[in-house]
């Protein structure tokens, strides 16, 4: 497959290639079908960077797993934190419309109805990563932002997209940890 947005990005030690993820995250590569009818599912167009990258590995645990914030978070000073990146299917628990997908985040947790929750987090549900639709349109092209349950669901902008978000996501031990 020839690259659109990471040609110039190096995938070396980003995902975690654990059991975990492969039981928890990792899917197989999505199906025009498939994306589809997530997208008729939830409503909004997929980035066609998200949708590159999940044709390369299909949701997984990453390694490096830290985006630099220009606020405070209820993670850290200078920085937010994930899990893993969502993949497009319903079959794993951490998909996208799997058990704890996006609709459950917004059903039971009560996140807002503005975009798909595509990253979760160390804190266990407490604070999400979000494709925002809110200036584009569930056509367009979303802005990436952590969602903060814990502070009555904050929104902290990171990326202008998908590609920016993933591009900037950094090792931990890159943060001082004092």
């Amino acid at each position: 497959m020839e690259l659109q947005f990471f040609k110039d990005f190096d995938f070396t030690d980003f995902w975690n290639e654990s059991t975990y993820s492969v039981r928890d995250y990792i899917e197989p590569f999505p199906e025009d079908d498939l994306i589809a009818s997530i997208e008729e599912e939830l409503g909004y167009k997929l980035p066609a960077s998200y949708i590159e990258l999940m044709r390369l590995q299909n949701g997984g645990l990453v390694d490096k797993s830290c985006f630099p914030t220009s606020e405070e978070t209820s993670w850290a000073d200078d920085h937010i934190a994930i899990t893993g990146i969502m993949g497009i299917g319903r079959e794993k628990t951490y998909s996208i419309c799997g058990e704890l997908g996006s609709q459950f985040m917004i059903e039971e947790w009560g996140y807002p109805p503005i975009g798909i929750y595509i990253c979760d987090c160390p804190s266990a549900g407490h604070d999400m990563v979000l494709l925002d639709y809110s200036n584009c349109g569930k056509d367009g092209e979303p802005e990436v932002v952590h969602i903060d349950q814990e502070d009555d669901y904050k929104k902290t902008f990171l990326a202008k997209d998908f590609e920016t978000f993933i591009k900037g996501l950094k090792e931990e031990d890159e943060f001082d940890n004092e």
